[in-house]
């Protein structure tokens, strides 16, 4: 099966939703064993998120237009770099270093020089495989 990455307009981001929201919610459900209170946002602040056009909606379709999986991207702004961040994935979205290149080639029409993400350890590895290197671990605490 071949995939293609394609972007959601925002306009179009309410007609995909029921479509992608299973993939959205994976991330959240695969994302790792975190205490309540770490939760930055739900599936349903990410659809606004998309819908108001702060983020942006990406599909790997097949080649009847099926969608295999989601990722929504925001895109940060730094001195020396626009930063594409991914914020969510799920579906078979990820795992294929032909739909990594298509991602690189996106993000970049959208300005961006660097992909960035936050990843559970067996992602990690995956996308060490197409080129990703970690940089930082996160911490954090409630003040």
């Amino acid at each position: 099966m071949s995939l293609t990455v394609r972007p959601v307009d925002v306009n179009h981001v309410q007609q995909v939703w029921p479509m992608v929201r299973s993939h959205i919610q994976e991330s959240f459900d695969k994302g790792g064993d975190f205490p309540d209170w770490a939760a930055g946002y739900t599936s349903s602040h990410v659809q606004s998120f998309l819908t108001s056009g702060q983020w942006l909606l990406l599909v790997a379709v097949d080649e009847e237009d099926a969608i295999h999986g989601a990722m929504t991207i925001s895109f940060v702004n730094y001195p020396l770099h626009r930063v594409a961040f991914v914020t969510t994935t799920g579906g078979k979205f990820i795992a294929n270093p032909e739909l990594l290149t298509q991602l690189k080639v996106l993000v970049k029409a959208h300005g961006a020089t660097k992909i960035q993400a936050f990843c559970r350890e067996s992602m990690v590895r995956l996308l060490s495989r197409a080129g990703f290197e970690p940089r930082n671990t996160l911490v954090e605490v409630l003040v």
